[in-house]
């Protein structure tokens, strides 16, 4: 059903895209774009419907008009449920399926001693530099083929020998000429002058090695390349307040600025040509990508299309009264959140960034508190509240087959790569689910990640003695989860330890 409504969608998604063309994730619809989280994660379908809409309201805000754009805001998102049931999940695939700028930070560190309220705006900072190496790689992809062919004539210029050179032949063009000639600097020129059967001569030989190097037949020659790199700023010892961890605030932005100002010195090495090729490919990206340009769309990204995933805001939230200790301390962070979530601008070292447009994505088991104990300004920042449900032996049944990485399918190419079959039963993926709800009724509820504790548990002799298996076929069946799993689940003592 979700297949079919894509296609039926894909022609009216972008004026002029032909069907063929890949439908921009963030121009799908929300049902679209529950069916593509529906590949990864198992139920809590009333949060990917929040994300959903959240997403595409995006979308829709870039269509009315320009007056009215700025004055509506994201639906920020509070999701409430225990730990291992896929918050987090649900927030980073929909950040990458919408190639948005995505940054995840445990609130909790913000109560840490040392911090104080500035470093909030720190996962601002840390989300422009996601996105600026994001739009960066995306910049580099598309100019790779020619950086790679410029770095072949720089690796060709290293390679050849030099040319030798006599007086020009009669007719030949007097003039001198400037030819390449490899010195004890690399790739140089100077006028010389040349015939035409040297001239010849010099480009079949260099066709040559060009043929050679394609065919990685020179990879272990040595040639020598200039590296430039920068003086480490530790060393310069500068007399600065605040502390130099570049942790945040002002001071970590001057000493990126004063990194970007220091002189670049250069030095030769002698590297073999696959070393070589590697550094002048990146060196010619260097030169046929524009920073300016990246850092421009990059900040506009983070500012139209930035997810900032806020976890354990639970942690934060405590019984409001006049009372000190902890609780004054949480709600300090809490206060110093507030600008941030609400809209504001923040200093980074690429430029001012504003956040009124960017989505906040809350999470917390909220087991002690509830969001109800977050300050009454913060919560009206967080208009949406979806419930996350507990996961069923059920559940663990689907989570361990269906998602594309499903656990049971990782171990399978874990074993292919050993040469081996390994092959769950559907009453053996049945047992194990039912062993991970029985351990997270019986211990602290962890949620889907017990499932990776069972699985490891049980597997961990086969993982061991594989390469040396005679019979590289094995069968994960109830008897032998049982047989293997026995003793440990038992074990109530074990049964902490290892499970």
């Amino acid at each position: 059903m979700a297949t079919n409504e894509t296609e039926a969608a894909a022609p009216a998604a972008a004026d002029g895209q032909t069907p063929e063309q890949p439908l921009w994730l963030d121009e799908m619809t929300p049902r679209q774009i529950v069916a593509e989280l529906d590949k990864y994660i198992v139920g809590q379908n009333a949060a990917k419907k929040a994300v959903a809409i959240a997403l595409r309201n995006r979308w829709r805000r870039q269509r009315v008009s320009e007056e009215l754009r700025e004055e509506i805001v994201p639906n920020n998102i509070i999701m409430i449920g225990p730990t291992g049931v896929g918050k987090t999940e649900i927030a980073r695939r929909l950040a990458r399926l919408a190639g948005a700028p995505f940054v995840k930070v445990e609130a909790s560190k913000f109560t840490e001693v040392g911090y104080v309220g500035r470093d909030v705006e720190s996962m601002v900072r840390d989300l422009v530099d996601v996105a600026v190496n994001m739009v960066r790689t995306e910049r580099e992809d598309e100019v790779q083929e020619q950086a790679e062919q410029r770095a072949e004539e720089r690796l060709l210029d290293l390679l050849i020998p030099p040319v030798e050179t006599g007086p020009p032949a009669q007719g030949e063009d007097k003039e001198p000429q400037r030819v390449w000639f490899a010195g004890p600097t690399g790739g140089q020129t100077e006028p010389v002058t040349e015939d035409a059967a040297t001239r010849e001569k010099r480009e079949r030989t260099r066709e040559k090695f060009r043929q050679l190097l394609r065919d990685g037949k020179l990879e272990d020659r040595e040639v020598e390349v200039e590296v430039s790199h920068s003086m480490p700023i530790e060393n310069m010892m500068v007399p600065m307040g605040g502390g130099m961890d570049g942790g945040g605030g002002m001071d970590g932005n001057f000493m990126d600025m004063l990194q970007e100002w220091l002189p670049k010195r250069t030095k030769r090495r002698r590297v073999s040509v696959g070393e070589a090729r590697r550094i002048l490919v990146q060196d010619e990206l260097d030169k046929l990508v524009n920073m300016d340009e990246v850092i421009n769309e990059a900040l506009d990204r983070c500012e139209e299309m930035g997810i900032i995933f806020l976890d354990e805001i639970d942690k934060i939230a405590g019984e409001r009264s006049g009372s000190s200790g902890p609780d004054v301390s949480r709600e300090g962070v809490q206060r110093d959140l507030l600008p941030v979530v609400e809209g504001s601008t923040v200093q980074t070292k690429y430029g001012m960034v504003r956040t009124d447009h960017m989505l906040f994505i809350a999470a917390g088991a909220f087991h002690v508190s509830k969001p109800s104990d977050l300050i009454p300004e913060l919560q009206g920042r967080f208009p949406i509240r979806v419930e996350l449900t507990t996961l069923t032996e059920d559940d663990f049944v689907r989570i361990l087959q269906e998602p594309k990485n499903a656990l049971v399918t990782q171990y399978r190419a874990l074993a292919e790569a050993d040469g081996a079959d390994l092959q769950f039963t559907s009453e053996g993926v049945r047992e194990i689910a039912r062993t991970a709800a029985n351990l997270n009724v019986k211990m602290e509820n962890i949620g889907a990640r017990r499932l990776h504790t069972v699985l490891t548990t049980l597997l961990e002799d086969v993982m061991f003695d594989l390469p040396d298996m005679v019979d590289k076929k094995i069968t994960i069946d109830p008897d032998r989860v049982r047989d293997r799993l026995k003793d440990i689940v038992e074990d109530e003592d074990l049964r902490k330890y290892i499970l």
